[in-house]
């Protein structure tokens, strides 16, 4: 199978679709397609993600989506805060031609949409990484988005994910707590948990 949407070029029958979706106050217009996550409305799990998401105390510096898809919760962020910039990654070649077209109908000039393999193509460092990560493409795979966010944070930056609890929230946020010595449940939310490590301001 190459269709599934973590995959670089998901074989598709191409069906687009476009609708409006509110995300952190703000209406924007989504075109989405088979071959990508959550193709008919933002995911429950982003929305409660990018809701909990604390921007407030994130130091100064650029923010990461990682596993953008479409882009939703990278161009819900850059809109919401036009004087940061976001870099919106994802293996999936479609999902990146979706992201790009919807920042150009809502207008978002702040953001960086390219291709990166987890962070193979990532090469700065950042105050806030934040994924909803592609469960379906293995533990091998997420777990390397947790334990590889270190690397690519800023002293005092913040890992925030979103996990179902029978999706594997509990392993992660002990893979977490090894990898950055602390991790925080910040919200519980229908089977949903918003996990975040903050790296050390030393580090």
């Amino acid at each position: 199978m190459t269709n599934h949407y973590y995959t670089q070029n998901p074989d598709v029958l191409h069906e687009e679709q476009h609708w409006p979706f509110t995300l952190l106050g703000n209406e924007l217009l989504f075109t989405t397609d088979n071959g990508v996550f959550s193709k008919n409305r933002v995911d429950y799990g982003s929305r409660v993600l990018l809701a909990a998401f604390n921007a407030a105390k994130t130091s100064a510096g650029p923010w990461l989506d990682l596993g953008t898809g479409y882009g939703p919760i990278g161009l819900a962020l850059a809109k919401r805060w036009p004087d940061r910039q976001v870099t919106m990654v994802d293996v999936n070649e479609l999902a990146l031609a979706l992201a790009r077209k919807n920042a150009t109908a809502n207008q978002i000039e702040n953001v960086e949409i390219k291709t990166s393999d987890i962070y193979d193509q990532v090469t700065q460092r950042y105050a806030a990484i934040l994924t909803n990560p592609p469960v379906r493409a293995g533990k091998q795979v997420v777990t390397a988005m947790l334990t590889g966010a270190a690397d690519h944070l800023l002293p005092g930056g913040t890992l925030t994910v979103v996990l179902q609890k029978k999706q594997g929230a509990l392993s992660a946020e002990k893979t977490m707590q090894a990898t950055f010595g602390n991790c925080t449940i910040i919200k519980k939310d229908k089977g949903y948990y918003i996990l975040e490590s903050t790296k050390d301001a030393l580090a």
